[in-house]
């Protein structure tokens, strides 16, 4: 029996290229900001060691950590509806077939394309306190206008609308992919056996999406947390820092500050709050192996 040969020249040549650009874009900066956070380094004067007195600033800060808590809330709140609402949607994609499929999916993914400035446009003329859309539509029940962006109760929860409008389309096709990739013989073989639509999505759906479904979580959290352009553009952060999410916060060190020490210090500590968050969702849903219909 002649033994396989393996060209491991050839598989090296292809990965060089996203090797080299992987060390370039990410493994470099990554290992210079970390050497960076141990100084006051500023783009206007000599550097000067500090170890990790940048870090002890940050820590120190008490909006750094509400910032960190907003992060969280916001993306609790945003992540499980817009999973729900695009697993929904997708079994209405599965159902259609033809132009129209093609045409729906095509409508539901032009929002991905459109940049969150853009976004924080349309949705601050929705928002609008004298001349918006939704205070219109309040008014034609008797509701009372509402400032939506200027009060605290409310501010958090309006960004999320523009957001999941954002991310809803890629998200919806996601779980498309994931629901036409289930073998349409497990479901038969349900039918046989008497189960109902609530059965098979328990048993069948469900578990054989766990890998979809913990790719969205993860990329989810990841994205929600890190949002800052709708926070930036609709409220800067406010009423009273309640959308002052944690790259917002960064943002704001680094426009401020003449030492950048402290902001990169503190990305440096909100990305081990991301690898733990993302940590923590692997043990609570790990993948499985992909089955072979």
């Amino acid at each position: 029996m002649r033994k396989k040969k393996y060209n491991t020249g050839t598989a090296y040549m292809m990965l060089f290229p996203i090797l080299g650009l992987l060390t370039v874009f990410v493994i470099i900066p990554f290992i210079y900001s970390v050497y960076v956070s141990f100084y006051n380094w500023s783009f206007y004067q000599e550097s000067v060691f500090v170890g990790f007195d940048n870090f002890q600033l940050v820590f120190k800060d008490r909006h750094f950590y509400k910032s960190i808590w907003i992060g969280i809330k916001f993306a609790l709140f945003v992540v499980p509806l817009q999973m729900v609402a695009s697993f929904l949607f997708a079994h209405i994609l599965k159902g259609l077939s033809g132009k129209a499929a093609g045409v729906v999916k095509s409508a539901i993914y032009i929002p991905t394309v459109i940049s969150g400035i853009l976004a924080a446009i349309i949705f601050g003329l929705l928002y609008n306190y004298d001349g918006g859309v939704f205070n219109y539509l309040l008014s034609l029940i008797g509701v009372e206008k509402q400032a939506f962006l200027g009060e605290m109760k409310t501010a958090l929860a309006a960004l999320a609308l523009p957001v999941m409008w954002l991310g809803f389309g890629l998200s919806a096709l996601i779980m498309l992919a994931g629901l036409l990739d289930i073998p349409q013989s497990y479901y038969e073989a349900a039918d046989m056996e008497g189960a109902g639509s609530y059965k098979k999505m328990i048993h069948i759906t469900i578990p054989l999406m766990k890998n979809v479904i913990l790719y969205l979580l993860v990329t989810g959290f990841i994205v929600i947390i890190q949002h800052w352009e709708l926070p930036l553009f609709l409220t800067n952060g406010g009423p009273l820092d309640e959308t002052n999410t944690p790259s917002l916060y960064l943002l704001n060190h680094f426009r401020g500050d003449t030492l950048q020490g402290q902001t990169i210090a503190g990305a440096l500590l909100l990305f081990a709050v991301l690898g733990t968050i993302s940590a923590i969702i692997f043990k609570v849903l790990s993948s499985d192996k992909a089955v072979d219909g």
